[in-house]
């Protein structure tokens, strides 16, 4: 019998004894002295264990299988939504539309903005996986309005359903580099595309101002846990397919200096005219946002400069938004919106002028997945823009009134 074994038969035999009758000293002597040789055993094999191969572990990560997330199949999570609503116009414009909208286009009517699927598997280092995928279906009134536009796909209809689909694999670099090549949602601004994650139910100039998607490859690094790095290198602005052989580059930092607070900084440079033409597109973009708790608070500020020639005159819009979102009950909340666009050129608008954005919204969660929102927006210019329910008398407003009603479900958590 080994002396460790013996040793421990000694000392359960002894404390059945003392349960019984008591300890004697020679009895609680040889207790300590049990003790002390227990420690210096369990020191002398810990100093002697060979140490984990790193290696080894590794691969075991990456071979062994493991147990997905609660809510993730093998193919990952499934994710399932619909984005619809009822608008009204008070100007009755003569077209049926609301005018700079991206989203709620329809003027007097029901609506269905967009309704599709997502499928993602994010890697999971953690668990040795460091591959990953997602895949965003779409269709809709919206889903035309972002996608496939013929100012910029050579294809438009070949790739309008398909919003996002990019693999990702996080190479082993310092603290993990993320690189995916694809097709993904732009960071460019901070209103996105889901309408559940937004302040507002209809999207901002800002929005539509920006560019939608791009084609390419992009890649993050966290230099640490403030600071994010990330580089694309892409098709263009909302070219799936490029049409003038230039690529277009983004730079991207962002902070996170303290609990609650993010700020992005971006700056897009690219050729986004068709061939011959060589200018260059410029795009400034940042944004930021505060939470502490019930209230959220984010503002943004945008430049973009367009040239079709090197030497042309450029085309210049800058823009500014603000947020504010508080939570007046753990399902109730409220959302505030205003944004001011500068186009004296007309580039993004058509007509020179200065265009502004109110947005009053307030929304109710039943639960997570069904969501209804009640919104009040007044667009107004400084020119006669807006269309009325006469073609050759514009306003320089736009009232309307919007009950939008979200249903979404899947093991995707958090937004999307």
């Amino acid at each position: 019998m080994p002396p460790r074994a013996a040793m421990l038969l000694l000392a359960a035999g002894l404390l059945c004894r003392a349960q019984e009758a008591g300890l004697t000293p020679r009895e609680k002597l040889l207790l300590e002295r049990i003790a002390r040789l227990e420690e210096r055993v369990a020191a002398l094999e810990a100093r002697s264990a060979p140490a984990p191969d790193p290696a080894t572990a590794a691969a075991r990560n990456l071979t062994e299988p493991k147990a997905p997330p609660a809510g993730e199949t093998p193919l990952g999570t499934v994710n399932v939504f619909v984005d619809s609503y009822f608008g009204w116009n008070t100007s009755r414009p003569w077209n049926g539309t609301n005018a700079l909208r991206a989203f709620d286009v329809t003027s007097n009517g029901f609506g269905l903005n967009q309704t599709g699927l997502m499928l993602e598997k994010a890697p999971d280092t953690a668990h040795g996986r460091r591959w990953g995928y997602r895949l965003d279906l779409m269709y809709g009134q919206a889903t035309e309005t972002l996608q496939g536009s013929p100012l910029s796909e050579p294809r438009p209809d070949v790739y309008r359903p398909v919003y996002q689909a990019y693999g990702t694999y996080v190479a082993p670099l310092g603290r993990g580099l993320t690189v995916d090549f694809g097709k993904f949602a732009s960071s460019l601004g901070y209103e996105g595309n889901y309408t559940k994650d937004q302040v507002n139910y209809s999207r901002g100039y800002l929005f539509s101002l920006l560019p939608f998607y791009h084609m390419g490859v992009r890649t993050s690094y966290p230099v640490n846990d403030k600071l994010t790095l990330g580089y694309w290198l892409v098709n263009g602005a909302n070219q799936t397919e490029d049409f003038n052989t230039g690529k277009s580059q983004l730079a991207q930092v962002v902070l996170s200096p303290a609990q609650g607070l993010s700020w992005t900084l971006q700056y897009y440079v690219g050729r986004e005219d068709r061939q011959p033409a060589k200018g260059l597109t410029h795009i400034v973009n940042t944004y930021a946002a505060w939470t502490r708790g019930r209230l959220t608070l984010a503002g943004e500020l945008d430049a973009v400069i367009h040239r079709v020639e090197p030497g042309a005159a450029p085309r210049r819009v800058s823009a500014g938004g603000a947020w504010l979102r508080y939570q007046l009950t753990p399902r109730l909340y409220f959302g505030q919106r205003f944004v001011r666009l500068n186009d004296v050129a007309g580039y993004f608008t058509g007509t020179a002028q200065k265009v502004n954005d109110l947005t009053s919204t307030l929304g109710f969660r039943f639960g997570e997945g069904f969501e209804t929102r009640l919104e009040y927006r007044r667009d107004f210019s400084n020119v006669n823009y807006f269309p009325t329910a006469s073609a050759n008398q514009p306003d320089k407003a736009q009232d309307t009134v919007t009950l939008g009603v979200l249903w979404w479900f899947g093991g995707r958590q958090g937004a999307w």
